[in-house]
């Protein structure tokens, strides 16, 4: 187990690098001067010049990525190129609304992908089995702007049960309308994700139904329910962790549309802003934490699966 951890580390490591070399030099490759941006339109070669100069830009693209990745070990992502502001006070600062959001988002989808999808496994032949299954290829489908549109139209605009935009001036100081502006944001990501997350946990239960353990167990007296819940579920668990590292990475990319949509102050609209601004400090700091987080939750589920799953210990 020590060396499978000590590879999958290594690999994250790895990997990690090859992002954030992938993400400089795309970044390098997209047009704009933020130069340009900051001097105005009325500027002087010899003041583009200078701001090059004090930004750094002027220096070899290795030099430059040389520096960001030192400031990167020693735990600085570096500041603004705009406001001078440290990128990670700002990460923290949105990470306030991002976090919570894919928090609720992930556990609406467990919430719906778990027991509909045992449900659409066991009663399969049934109306109400196959009307879950088609529910859930309808609702994969459906791009997540246009279900956070509708969710609005309902039960904010007609029903004015919930806010439709924003995120309160005081943040989290008053919980209960900081929860409130989440709901609908979390319930539009979680729901698309979890049609898609529903999918797997029924293919999982059917397979785990076709077991023999479990038609052993059903052969002893249990009903086909009790031995799916009793045997059953461990195998199904096993599966469904596999697919949660990508599902979390889709989480994370409906956060960044969702996030414009209902006008929160994230890091998902931080980094379009800042894209659109050049600001390429900031955009290289939030798109690598934002890789980063994708790499590491794989990390933790791969132990995680390598741990619970008994046929793995014993390969070692």
């Amino acid at each position: 187990m020590i060396r499978y951890a000590l590879t999958r580390l290594a690999l994250l490591v790895l990997g990690l690098f090859v992002a954030s070399a992938l993400i400089f030099t795309t970044l390098r490759i997209l047009p704009g001067d933020i130069a340009q941006l900051i001097a105005g339109v009325n500027s002087t070669p010899e003041q583009l010049a200078d701001i090059r100069e004090r930004l750094g830009l002027d220096r070899p693209l290795p030099v430059q990525y040389g520096d960001w990745i030192g400031g990167i070990l020693s735990g600085d992502l570096g500041s603004s190129q705009l406001t001078g502001t440290p990128v990670v006070s700002e990460l923290l600062q949105k990470a306030e609304v991002t976090v919570p959001l894919g928090i609720l988002a992930f556990v609406v989808a467990l919430l719906v992908a778990l027991p509909f999808g045992v449900l659409a496994a066991v009663r399969r032949h049934r109306p109400d089995g196959v009307a879950v299954s088609v529910g859930a290829q309808a609702l994969a489908a459906v791009p997540v702007v246009w279900a956070g549109m509708m969710l609005v139209v309902v039960f904010a605009v007609t029903l004015g049960w919930l806010p439709a935009q924003g995120f309160p001036r005081a943040g989290w100081s008053d919980p209960a309308a900081a929860f409130r502006a989440l709901v609908l944001p979390a319930v539009t990501i979680g729901v698309v994700e979890g049609a898609v997350l529903l999918r797997f946990v029924r293919s999982a239960t059917l397979q785990a139904m076709g077991q023999d353990f479990v038609r052993t167990a059903a052969a002893k007296g249990l009903t086909r329910t009790q031995a799916l819940l009793r045997h059953g579920l461990p195998s199904v668990g096993l599966s469904v962790i596999t697919v949660l590292g990508v599902q979390v990475a889709g989480i994370m990319v409906g956060a960044v549309v969702i996030e414009q949509l209902f006008s929160l102050p994230g890091i998902g609209r931080m980094l379009v802003e800042d894209t659109g601004n050049r600001d390429l400090v900031k955009v290289q700091g939030e798109l690598l934490v934002l890789t980063g987080l994708v790499l590491i939750i794989g990390f933790v589920v791969d132990l995680v699966h390598r741990v619970l799953d008994p046929r793995q210990r014993e390969a070692e």
